[in-house]
């Protein structure tokens, strides 16, 4: 009765080959989908004025990228980004004025996308 045999493993290995990706894809792109990158535009004074000069603010997923916003942003509006900032928004407290209790207002990720000159995108 021995523990280490002298048997060989006759069995044969199978390799399997993967298909080359044709593009790449971050992973929590893939996660989330390229439609859930953006979440949408943020509408206000200052990225209204940035938006003359081609620069636009999207509110983002917090695990996104900048090359998942690029690709979103192609595959969406179809202009390629010059360049992407990408911004973390603070959590902020609050306190209500009718109630007096306190909270917190969720904070969250912001990206600036940059377009090249001419390049319009519409936001609804």
């Amino acid at each position: 009765m021995a523990l280490f045999g002298k048997k060989k493993n006759t069995e044969k290995k199978v390799v399997a080959t993967e298909a080359p990706a044709s593009t790449s894809v971050s992973p929590s792109a893939t996660r989330l989908g390229l439609a859930h990158v953006l979440r949408h535009a943020r509408i206000t004074e200052k990225a209204t004025m940035n938006q003359a000069s081609g620069v636009y603010v999207f509110d983002i997923a917090p695990s996104s990228t900048k090359r998942d916003i690029m690709q979103a942003v192609k595959a969406l509006y179809g202009v390629v980004p010059r360049k992407v900032a990408v911004v973390n928004v603070p959590r902020k407290n609050i306190r209500s004025m009718r109630t007096g209790r306190s909270g917190v207002k969720g904070g969250g990720k912001k990206a600036y996308v940059y377009l090249k000159s001419g390049e319009t995108i519409t936001i609804s």
